[in-house]
């Protein structure tokens, strides 16, 4: 039973993965996609988390840790860029 949860988690995740790459190729400005690149993040995330369910492995776990910080600098910076025009103070 829990086999089959997963896949159709692994499903659901799939396609918000892709309708958030839509959103990040279509967006109509720079706001939309950088949410929509952070909520793939999200995603990812989360995939990497069910595939390591699934696989009864650790490692998993840790790298989407390091997606998650990753993500988080980088939609943080992207942000910044956004509204002032450049990153250093």
């Amino acid at each position: 039973m829990l086999t089959i949860s997963i896949w159709i988690a692994f499903g659901a995740i799939g396609l918000a993965l892709l309708l958030n790459l839509y959103r990040l190729l279509r967006g109509p400005d720079a706001p939309d996609r950088i949410l929509a690149l952070d909520t793939a993040y999200v995603n990812s995330i989360a995939l990497l988390v069910l595939f390591g369910i699934q696989q009864g492995s650790t490692l998993y776990f840790e790298i989407a840790l390091l997606i998650a910080m990753v993500g988080f600098v980088g939609t943080v910076i992207l942000s910044k860029y956004l509204l002032r025009g450049n990153i250093a103070d």
